[in-house]
Parts: structure tokens; C-alpha cells; sequence
């Protein structure tokens, strides 16, 4: 997820859909960085100077940008920064909320709305019209074109999940994914599953978008509700991380083993839960014991209390020096080591280890994302030409 800026004048951050690359946008700039080598430096791709960037997402590793400003919020600009071209815009009847992009489509969410574009022409080929009320934009679409499905809030009281087959323009399937409205969710790369967060923040699932089951709970935490921010699966489809206002990152595993599966639960429309896998045979043991009882649970304890005992919880956490705002996180792997990257609302990216057996993760660089010489950039600014409002051509997307 993406995190806009403030009226503070806190940075715009977000990660590509491969984490290969990070968006930020300032008042009057934006910047594309590579994340081939953060542990060591952040490599600056390109710089842009001029505008107040409330939105900027790139498509992979494309040159195609999609851009909404400050100035403009209702319009959309699609752009190709290695040629410095606009290759077309759009006007929408509202305040552009959020973007999203992958290799078919390209999704505009308004408050009440969302457009769904053919990435080629971008032509609208659907409208998703009367949404409950989506102040934030909360949206998501998956990266795999072939899996193209988006998902967005079915209720502005409950956390309902409706989600959409945005290639053959239908309505897939809903999940009553929490009781409370959601405030987060993240499709895995491949769109075979989907995460969610409701606002009180306690509590994580993660769902099979085919059929709706739920394949994963997790517990955030019970002493306070928070706001999360961003849920990200890992490259390596092993780990799911989540990151709110506070000063804390977890992480959490994702794994299946071939035992017992945990106790359903109904409430959240829900058919299995997989218990933690353990590798030692001792492990085994009390992961089989701990499987056997969560079975009973259910029948000699109210369902909140059980829910505690059947949640897992994070496998790693990562300590930020400063709460109260926002931040992206992200898992991939920099020079064939795991690293956990959270680019922060007020400027900074952080890169942490991620230790084998799980626990703290080590901060190994810390960057900062304001420091860009406008001098040095402006060469790089786009033509000032006005293109017309759709391309004559096709969009070529191919990538670096």
C-alpha cells in the first residue's frame, strides 16, 4: 500500500509491484529509486521537478509513470520518463484516491467509484459505479496479469471484501473478512491470495481468492488497536509483513503443514486454518498437540478467547525510531540476501535483516529519501508539450 502525503508535507512512498523500485513524492518533485543495492547505497533512477505530487506509480521496471498532482487531483497523467512524453490524461468527476497498475490494466479509484482501463490504449473498458463511501482509496490489484483480479471494500460498516475479475469484467466472489470495516489489504504476487486488516488492527487473514477459504490468522497484537498502513507479501511467498502507526514491523510466516488443520471460524467466513509447521520431531509433537486442542477449544471456550489461542503470531519484528506516522513495507531479496524494507511518510527507508529462526531484525542502512540535487535532475524534467488526451497509438510497455 501506498502512503500519501500529509498535509504535514511528509513524503509520498510506495514500492513497484516487484519491489524492484520505490515512488516518492514531495511538494514540488518526484523521484524513482532502484533497490538493486540499498544495502549499501540507493540508486536514483530518474528526478522530476515542478510539480506537487500526490501520486506517482510505475508500472515493473517500465518507463511508464502514472501521475496525479496536488494542483490537478481529478486528473490522471500517464507518462513515459525515459522519453520525457506524456502519452495521455484523463479527467474524472472526483478526487483521484488511488492507482493501480499491472500489465492489463490500470485502475482509477475514486470515493465512490472505480475505472478500469485497458494498459495498451487506455481506453476505460468498465466502471465499478455507487461503492460504499472509500475515503482513503483503500483498493488493491493483483500483479499477475493472468490472475487480473481487483478487490476493494463491499461495505463501509463491516470489513466485506468484494473482488473483481478485472480481466473478464465480473464479479468473482465475496469474503466477509472482518466485522469490522477494513483499513488494509494485499493481494500475493501471483493474486492466489489475498490479505486483510480491519481498523481495529488486532487481528491479519489471509484468504484464497478462488474460493474465499481462509488460509491464515494471524494476531497483530491485543492490548491496543492500531492503524495499519501497508500489508506486503514476500518475493519469496514465504513471509507476510505488516506495518502501522506504531514503531513496530511484523512479520509473519506462512506456512502449511500436512497435519491437522486448525478450528474454523465461522464468524469470519472461514473453512480452514493451517497450524505452524515444525521441523524437529519434538517440534512435531507439540505442533500436533497444539493442533489437537485447538480442535476442542471451540467447544469449551467463547469464541473470542479461543481465536487468542488459534492465532499465530509474528515469526520477526523490526523496531522503527519513530511512530505515529505511516509506512510501507515491503520482503524481497537485495543480492540474494532476505531483507526487510520500510520506506517511511516523513523521508527515510530502513533496511533490516530478517533473521533464520525469527525475532528482532537487524537495521543495516538507513537512507534518505529528500536528499535529491535538483541541479543535477533537471535535464531528466518531462517536454512541456500537450499531448492529446488519449495515445493514437498503443502503449509500449516493455520493460528495462
Amino acid at each position: 500500500m501506498a502512503v500519501n502525503i500529509d498535509e504535514g508535507g511528509n513524503c509520498y512512498v510506495n514500492f513497484n509491484q516487484d519491489f524492484t523500485s520505490l515512488s516518492v513524492g514531495y511538494k514540488n518533485a518526484y523521484t524513482l529509486y532502484s533497490l538493486n543495492s540499498v544495502d549499501q547505497q540507493l540508486e536514483e533512477i530518474y528526478s522530476n521537478f515542478g510539480d506537487d505530487i500526490c501520486l506517482v506509480e510505475r508500472l515493473f521496471s517500465s518507463s511508464l509513470l502514472a501521475i496525479v498532482s496536488m494542483n490537478a487531483p481529478r486528473k490522471l497523467k500517464v507518462c513515459h520518463f525515459k522519453k520525457g512524453t506524456e502519452i495521455c490524461n484523463y479527467s474524472y468527476s472526483n478526487t483521484i484516491k488511488t492507482v493501480k497498475l499491472n500489465r492489463a490494466r490500470l485502475v482509477v479509484c475514486l470515493e465512490e467509484s472505480l475505472y478500469i482501463h485497458n494498459i495498451r490504449d487506455m481506453k476505460v473498458v468498465h466502471t465499478i459505479r455507487d461503492t460504499p463511501i472509500n475515503s482513503n482509496g483503500l483498493c488493491a490489484l493483483a500483479a499477475d496479469s493472468d490472475n487480473c483480479y481487483l478487490a476493494y471494500p463491499g461495505s463501509a460498516v463491516s470489513g466485506e471484501l468484494q473482488i473483481f475479475d478485472a480481466v473478464n469484467l465480473n464479479a468473482k466472489t465475496m469474503i466477509p473478512a472482518h466485522d469490522s470495516p477494513l483499513a488494509a489489504m494485499a493481494f500475493s504476487l501471483n493474486g492466489s491470495e489475498i490479505a486483510t486488516a480491519s481498523e481495529k488492527g488486532t487481528v491479519i487473514r489471509v484468504f484464497s481468492v478462488n474460493d474465499g477459504v481462509k488460509l491464515y490468522e494471524f494476531r497483530r497484537g491485543v492490548k491496543r488497536c492500531v492503524s495499519i498502513s501497508s500489508l506486503s507479501f514476500s518475493t519469496c511467498k514465504q513471509y507476510l509483513c505488516c506495518s502501522s502507526n506504531t514503531e513496530t514491523v511484523h512479520i509473519f510466516k506462512l506456512e502449511k503443514t500436512t497435519g491437522t488443520t486448525a478450528a474454523t471460524s465461522e464468524r469470519a467466513g472461514t473453512v480452514n486454518q493451517y497450524a505452524i509447521g515444525q521441523k524437529s520431531s519434538d517440534e512435531n509433537w507439540m505442533g500436533y498437540l497444539k493442533s489437537t486442542v485447538a480442535s476442542y477449544l471451540p467447544y469449551a471456550l467463547p469464541t473470542q478467547v479461543t481465536d487468542v489461542f488459534t492465532q499465530g503470531r509474528a515469526f520477526a519484528s523490526a523496531m522503527l525510531p519513530i511512530s505515529g506516522i505511516k509506512h510501507a513495507c515491503a520482503i524481497t531479496t537485495i543480492q540474494k540476501s532476505l531483507r526487510l524494507l520500510v520506506a517511511s511518510q516523513n523521508g527515510y527507508m530502513y533496511i533490516y535483516s530478517i533473521p533464520l529462526d525469527g525475532g528482532e531484525c537487524q537495521l543495516i542502512k538507513k537512507h534518505d529519501l529528500k536528499n535529491i540535487d535538483q541541479n543535477s535532475s533537471k535535464e531528466q524534467q518531462q517536454s512541456s508539450r500537450q499531448p492529446p488526451n488519449e495515445p493514437s497509438a498503443p502503449i509500449n510497455i516493455t520493460e528495462n
